[in-house]
């Protein structure tokens, strides 16, 4: 049953002209093959034992993350500051300078399954070390956290931060637009908003992971044939999540389950999942929805690393090709 639900998932991957899946041709080693294994025998429960926490537990868990000083900054000054129009200002952590506006500027919306905030420690320096890549400089808005704040606020304040930048200066194609699993739904949902409002499109849209169905915790696929082996993720905990962020929302709805947006018009878009995860097939679905609409997508599954897996550069030396390879793909766009 097992070698019959592998093939089922290998079937379902995004193909090339040949028909053969586009699983990234790269070597993991013992060590990071290891750590995977150590993250689901620990970082999974944990994660459980998380989201079904009292609400003062998750308040105290969002303070312990924030508090995660990022130590290696690149070089850039690191600032948390307000941007935008006084009625409409958004909090965030800033990465060199915001007035250098001949720049690229890198908006990452960070993941946290919308409860947790950004941790310095990781999503600075992350964003920091492309800012150095792409001489650009970068922002992470401090939205909004469920359970206190439900949707939509949390895709307000990304909308706020975009239109922020470009209040400031930034043209629209010098805008890299970027983030991991919550924060790739997010970009999905902003993308929409982006397009309603007739503001320019940014130079590419790179969701890592994200999350694209909020309605059904049992599909896609992926989410029942992974749910035992996935590092990180407690397939089933992930409800209450929707229950947190969405509320009575109808989740059919785009902006909470971008699986269901019409994409026509959006910017090139590079989307990295790992076959390990339960959320593989939310990005594959996605990208092949994207891709019949007209959006230039480019797709790679990479294996045996975890969900978000670009953010762990700490834990993994492979996920410095990762990193290179989003330099590369927004180079090429702006």
């Amino acid at each position: 049953m097992k070698a019959e639900a592998h093939e089922l998932q290998r079937a379902r991957l995004p193909t090339t002209e040949t028909g053969t899946p586009t699983l990234k041709n790269v070597f993991i080693s013992r060590r990071s093959r290891l750590i995977t294994w150590l993250l689901r025998r620990f970082m999974r429960p944990w994660l459980k034992w998380a989201l079904h926490g009292s609400y003062e537990r998750i308040a105290r868990l969002q303070l312990l993350t924030a508090s995660r000083v990022c130590k290696d900054a690149c070089g850039f000054d690191l600032d948390y500051d307000v941007i935008g129009a006084p009625d409409a200002g958004v909090p965030g952590h800033v990465v060199g300078h915001l007035d250098q506006t001949g720049k690229p500027v890198v908006l990452w919306l960070h993941g946290g399954a919308f409860v947790l905030p950004a941790a310095p420690e990781i999503h600075v320096r992350l964003v920091a070390q492309l800012c150095r890549e792409l001489d650009a400089v970068g922002f992470l808005p401090d939205y909004r956290l469920a359970p206190f704040n439900r949707f939509p606020a949390a895709l307000d304040d990304c909308e706020r931060a975009y239109k922020a930048l470009l209040d400031l200066g930034f043209a629209g194609p010098r805008i890299v637009l970027a983030g991991e699993s919550a924060g790739g739904n997010l970009v999905l949902g902003l993308l929409q908003r982006i397009r309603r409002k007739g503001w320019p499109m940014p130079a590419c849209a790179i969701p890592v992971s994200p999350a694209t169905e909020l309605g059904r915790v049992h599909a896609p696929p992926s989410r029942t044939l992974r749910m035992k082996s996935d590092p990180i993720l407690p397939i089933a905990s992930l409800q209450r999540v929707d229950e947190m962020y969405a509320g009575g929302h109808d989740a059919c709805d785009p902006e909470l389950s971008p699986l269901y947006a019409d994409c026509r018009g959006f910017p090139p878009m590079y989307l990295l999942a790992s076959d390990a995860e339960v959320l593989l097939d939310d990005t594959v679905l996605f990208a092949r929805r994207a891709k019949a609409a007209g959006v230039d997508v480019r797709f790679e599954i990479w294996p045996v690393l975890p969900h978000a897996f670009p953010l762990f550069g700490a834990l993994y030396p492979e996920v410095r090709q990762a990193r290179e390879d989003i330099v590369a793909f927004a180079r090429s766009t702006l």
